[in-house]
């Protein structure tokens, strides 16, 4: 499954799937999508809510008034009482947030009917007038009430005190005829015809929450199929300017298009200019109102009002209605459970004040467009980058759009939602990171599984940790590279079986390939008796020439162990033990580097003129008898170490001579007096070599002899020999000092 994720073309059609299916979960009308929004913008409005305007009372019918006068409904005179007493404190338009459908219960005329014949009572109150009356006189004295209506029974259409003055398309618009119309009416709950005929203003009051139980619209403009009707909040407002003079005038923005934070349609009430979406409602603006916005509605009872010429109410705009929890009227808003009233005076004070708030016809196309352009970057740049750019993109995107949201909000009033684009934007983030996570992870274990067994622990976890270093397609670079075999190889097989050959070999590799992974070397091969190892690849190490040097000390004393486990095998098996002799060749140089092979089956390995010299150079250890040789540009890199001269030699399949050093020791044993003098009488050994003081050469060879301890003997000897040959027979005056190798 991960190979398949990680596959170029079916990670890109995985993300996009996922970038579609995201698409799809936050477009405009999905449920998801809307709780989403709705969150973001009553949070919005709960840490800056509306400023107060003090224009607005709240005349509360609260459980002290209900305590004091008596449960709901009160009789119409109390009402006419609160009434006359509002108007007389220079309240500008009264407002009656409810209904009184039904007549008073309490009017004397309902009374007498239940009073027996001859009780006195029925006669005084058969000469009280009617306390509908009372309130319909009341209603029409002030001069400024405004009546409501709801949903309800009434099959009788309200009466329209103003007619709302609209061009035919947008009305058609408006009734449902050729749009989504706003919000119609059947039958409905009203005023009694002779309050409804005496107020100033009649309006609807009618109130939708949405799926989540909120408030955070109100309808301005309702129809009934026939005709539009104004809201209770258009009614205030029409009285309130110019004591309703103006009309109420519904038109479509001439500059409007699309992409303003506006809305196309626009309510016009003298100098109010109010902007109307397709259902013809407007976003409610919420804020708190304050107990000093609030005042008791048992203050406006006659035996309770207090005659002092008080004008608190001077030109003021008061709502009756009721917050006792016995009343049933509290509404869900974005500032929590509030009296229904509040909402239309929340909407009411936002119109004065001119603080809407718009939620633009491409909102939804801003934000989903946003989200997918970034998006789409995030999956291209997981192909190249690491995810904690990708991380870094999707934290300055999400608050750049979190910032442009809140900006829009707190200075257009513009409704942007950012969270849905920035769970978009994270989702992808997620998916992106988590593939890219797959890939690294197949790529780690694609090489573990091609190096794991060639380069050190150390070395893999550096490898593991950065992938990209490894080019698999191949590269010239420079290189140490080493070959190390078995010395008479073919006559210690010969005596042995072959599970003892095998525990051999075993034996000897083993220490050997570890000593080139713990100096941050590669193995290439096995080949038989041999191993075939490199450095400075797949990673870069600028010690590499020091490393193989080290490694190949390493595995001259890791001999010792393994030929004292031959001597005791030998001894038990009565036998003459065959002692293992290593020979190394080292050399450095530019080669080429990678996956070679076959499209069905490759292996990471080099190629070139440095790699065969390499192999040269460890055939030269049996003409030389030394353990260790090493080309020229490894002993020039590996200063301080202590190595010798060999020979001026030309290997079978190179015209061009190269000089060939042996490795006796590390810097310690350089520095040592002993190796001093042994080096500088072998320098003088072959710099008379090549003078041709052949004399110098053969005494020089002697104690060359002695100052090693007899180790290099052989080497000595050889140039011993080549001194007497030329002494018997001088070479030509062409003779260079080259050797020319009859062997490989």
């Amino acid at each position: 499954m991960s190979r398949v994720l990680t596959n170029p073309v079916v990670r890109l059609l995985f993300l996009l799937g996922i970038l579609g299916l995201l698409i799809l979960s936050v477009w405009e009308g999905t449920a998801l999508k809307e709780r989403i929004s709705n969150v973001v913008f009553d949070t919005y409005i709960t840490l800056k809510p509306r400023d107060p305007s003090d224009k607005l009372v709240f005349v509360d019918i609260d459980d002290l008034s209900l305590s004091k006068a008596g449960q709901w409904p009160w009789p119409r005179t109390y009402i006419a009482q609160v009434v006359r007493n509002i108007k007389e404190e220079g309240a500008a338009v009264i407002v009656f947030d409810g209904v009184l459908a039904e007549p008073d219960r309490t009017s004397p005329e309902n009374i007498i009917p239940l009073l027996e014949e001859g009780n006195p009572a029925r006669e005084a109150l058969s000469s009280r007038e009617s306390h509908d009356a009372v309130l319909a006189r009341a209603i029409g004295d002030v001069g400024n009430f405004v009546a409501g209506f709801s949903y309800g029974s009434n099959p009788n259409p309200p009466q329209i005190k103003s007619g709302i003055r609209v061009k035919s398309d947008i009305k058609n618009f408006l009734l449902g005829q050729t749009g989504t119309g706003s919000i119609h009416f059947g039958t409905t709950a009203q005023f009694l015809p002779e309050l409804q005929k005496n107020a100033a203003g009649n309006g609807s009051f009618m109130a939708s929450a949405e799926q989540d139980a909120v408030i955070r619209r109100t309808g301005l403009v309702f129809h009934d199929g026939k005709a539009l009707y104004p809201s209770l909040i258009l009614e205030t407002l029409r009285l309130y300017e110019e004591g309703g003079k103006e009309l109420v005038q519904i038109s479509d923005k001439e500059k409007y298009n699309n992409f303003k934070i506006d809305e196309a349609i626009v309510v016009e009430v003298g100098k109010y200019k109010i902007p109307l979406d397709a259902a013809g409602k407007m976003l409610v603006y919420y804020r708190e109102f304050s107990g000093a916005e609030s005042i008791s509605a048992y203050e406006f009872l006659d035996q309770h009002y207090m005659r002092d010429d008080n004008k608190r109410l001077e030109g003021k705009i008061v709502f009756i209605a009721s917050s006792a929890e016995g009343l049933n009227d509290l509404r869900a808003t974005p500032l929590g459970m509030q009296p229904g009233v509040k909402v239309h005076m929340n909407a009411l004070e936002q119109i004065l004040q001119g603080k809407f708030l718009i939620r633009p016809f491409v909102a939804n196309m801003l934000e989903v467009g946003a989200a997918i352009a970034v998006c789409l970057l995030i999956i291209v740049l997981s192909f190249f980058v690491n995810p904690l750019w990708l991380a870094a993109i999707a934290v300055v995107s999400s608050f750049g759009a979190f910032w442009a949201s809140w900006y829009l909000f707190t200075e257009k009033g513009g409704l942007l939602d950012p969270v849905a684009p920035a769970i978009m934007v994270v989702f992808v983030f997620i998916a992106s990171s988590i593939l890219s996570f797959l890939k690294t992870e197949f790529e780690r274990k694609q090489v573990r599984a091609a190096f794991g067994l060639y380069i050190s622990p150390d070395f893999m976890k550096e490898l593991t940790k950065n992938p990209d270093k490894l080019r698999l397609g191949g590269e010239i670079r420079e290189m140490t590279m080493m070959f190390c075999d078995i010395r008479r190889f073919t006559a210690i097989s010969e005596g042995l079986t072959p599970e003892e050959l095998i525990q051999l070999m075993n034996d000897f590799l083993t220490p050997m390939s570890d000593l080139v992974m713990q100096n941050r070397g590669t193995i290439d091969k096995y080949m038989g008796d041999a191993m075939m190892a490199f450095w400075n690849a797949p990673l870069d190490d600028p010690n590499h020439a020091r490393n193989a040097c080290i490694a190949a000390l390493g595995m001259q004393n890791a001999l010792a162990p393994i030929n004292e486990k031959v001597k005791q095998r030998a001894q038990v098996m009565g036998r003459e033990p065959v002692l293992l002799k290593a020979g190394i060749g080292i050399n450095t140089g530019a080669c080429a580097v990678g996956n070679m092979g076959s499209r069905q089956r490759f292996a990471y390995s080099v190629l070139g003129d440095s790699v065969n010299l390499a192999s040269r150079l460890e055939g030269q250890t049996k003409t030389y008898d030394v353990p260790i040789i090493l080309g020229e540009e490894t002993n020039n890199q590996i200063e301080g170490m202590a190595t010798l001269e060999l020979d001026l030699i030309k290997v079978k399949g190179k015209e061009k001579p190269v000089r060939i050093f042996t490795l006796v020791g590390d810097e310690n044993f350089a520095a040592g007096a002993e190796f001093m003098k042994w080096s500088e009488k072998h320098a003088q050994m072959i710099a008379s070599y090549r003078s041709r003081d052949f004399d110098a050469v053969f005494k020089c060879a002697s104690e060359c002899i002695s100052l090693s301890s007899g180790n290099m003997k052989t080497l000595y000897q050889m140039y011993q020999n080549r001194a007497s040959e030329f002494v018997r027979s001088p070479p030509g005056k062409d003779w260079d000092g080259i050797y020319i190798a009859k062997q490989k």
